[in-house]
């Protein structure tokens, strides 16, 4: 029997997730990370699928 796992996210998603909530802001996410609001909206939509 073979059981599929949920691969956990990768930790920069995680800590492009945590900034996005802390600053209530996708660019200025992007900013502290140096990457693009469209790169922290992305990894944001991943996460949520």
């Amino acid at each position: 029997m073979i059981l599929q796992r949920r691969l956990l996210p990768d930790m920069r998603i995680l800590q492009t997730f945590e900034l996005a909530a802390r600053h209530g802001n996708f660019t200025r996410a992007g900013e502290e990370l140096a990457l693009t609001q469209s790169a922290v909206s992305r990894q944001i939509r991943d996460l949520e699928e």
